[in-house]
């Protein structure tokens, strides 16, 4: 634990502020739910219902359909509900489309790290690994563009993204597998770079998770029909019949039963957003929540960005260094901000570096990010204190 020394002992009297935030969700996942939700705006005429009724296939294409409207995406790339979370997608894309040449895998936080795993060690492909320490990305221009490249476009428990897609040729010969699940609707994304995105509904959308998001561009679906991998595939993962894509899963057609509750509750987020003026508005909205925290790291001499150059650095899950502190104290940290109903969830990830992490997407609200300023300055006295 920090031990307090005399130079910090004047912070150590600050009184608990007396105004807190009007929604204290601050969580990376799942994330504070769109303003004005409420359970009961839910549409619910087709809870009871099969997904496979007319209703059912109705509302999960009309989610399709939102979700290609507000991420602006063209129709050469298909997009399809399927089981897992981004985890399912990103995995299911692995399982399916690997295999057909060599692979890149870029590393630069824990879930990076994870797709290395699956590819050496569950596939055994025996990628290239390219690494870098969090905070930090790894040198783009190692990559062989023959290969596969695998990669996060926003490290949710690094802070770090990619700054764009300009280091993605338009002639590469490998395929581009993006999990995009904390840059979804918070950046304009180049689609015309990316053949494989994944997504699941619980971040920038503060929707509910077990569902992910697949999208395919053409390169990836002519690799699908060209190619069949060496291993057997779960039902769950199989995207083809009879040596076609399975349209019907892009079009509302799940793989298996999904949650029409938890579709019903990202249609909610999806409309919210369009409210918003679409995209726009979206980015909008996490871009002034950045800006805010970042005023108060600046205000701050104990606070810091893990990602110390801002050209990589997120704006949605943007991690913090606070300084002198270890695992411990930020643990004691984040549970006075709970127990105070100051903040929920604030502690960094468990395999990253000591700190703070504070989701800043679309569906936070700014002057919650101004007002947990004073509260992040008792809770940093009271745990030196303590």
């Amino acid at each position: 634990m920090t031990d307090l020394t005399a130079a910090d002992a004047g912070i150590a009297s600050i009184a608990k502020p007396a105004t807190k935030p009007a929604r204290p969700h601050f969580s990376s996942g799942p994330c504070a739910k769109p303003p004005g939700w409420d359970a009961s705006k839910l549409a619910t005429e087709v809870l009871g219902r099969s997904h496979r009724s007319k209703l059912g296939k109705t509302r999960l294409q009309y989610c399709i359909d939102l979700m290609r409207e507000m991420l602006r995406l063209p129709d050469t790339h298909r997009i399809g509900i399927v089981p897992g979370s981004d985890t399912g997608a990103f995995e299911m894309a692995m399982w399916t489309m690997l295999g057909a040449r060599g692979v890149t895998t870029l590393a630069w936080e824990s879930f990076g790290e994870g797709w290395v795993t699956d590819a050496a060690k569950q596939l055994k492909l025996d990628p290239t690994i390219i690494r870098a320490d969090y905070g930090q990305l790894p040198d783009l221009t190692q990559i062989d563009w023959s290969t596969d490249v695998l990669f996060t476009w926003n490290g949710t428990t690094s802070g770090v993204r990619v700054p764009n897609g300009d280091w993605i040729p338009d002639d590469r010969e490998g395929l581009t597998f993006a999990d995009s699940t904390s840059a979804v609707f918070a950046y304009d994304l180049p689609w015309d770079k990316i053949d494989v995105a994944t997504f699941s509904w619980q971040k920038v959308l503060g929707g509910e998770g077990g569902h992910g998001v697949l999208i395919l561009g053409p390169r990836a679906v002519e690799r699908l029909e060209t190619y069949t991998p060496a291993w057997p595939l779960p039902k769950v993962f199989r995207l083809m019949a009879k040596g076609k894509l399975a349209e019907g899963v892009f079009k509302g057609e799940t793989i298996n039963t999904p949650s029409m509750l938890a579709v019903e509750d990202a249609i909610f987020a999806l409309e919210w957003a369009k409210s918003l003026g679409g995209l726009d508005g979206l980015i909008a909205r996490s871009d002034a929540n950045a800006a805010a925290l970042q005023k108060l790291v600046a205000e701050r001499d104990w606070l810091g960005n893990l990602a110390a150059d801002d050209t990589i650095r997120s704006t949605t899950s943007v991690c913090l260094t606070v300084e002198g502190a270890d695992e411990a104290f930020i643990k004691k940290f984040a549970s006075l901000l709970e127990a105070e109903h100051a903040a929920y969830d604030v502690a960094g990830y468990r395999d990253a570096p000591a700190g703070l992490r504070i989701w800043c997407g679309a569906t936070v609200d700014t002057a919650d990010i101004e007002a947990l300023g004073p509260w992040l300055d008792w809770a940093y006295a009271t745990a030196k204190a303590g």
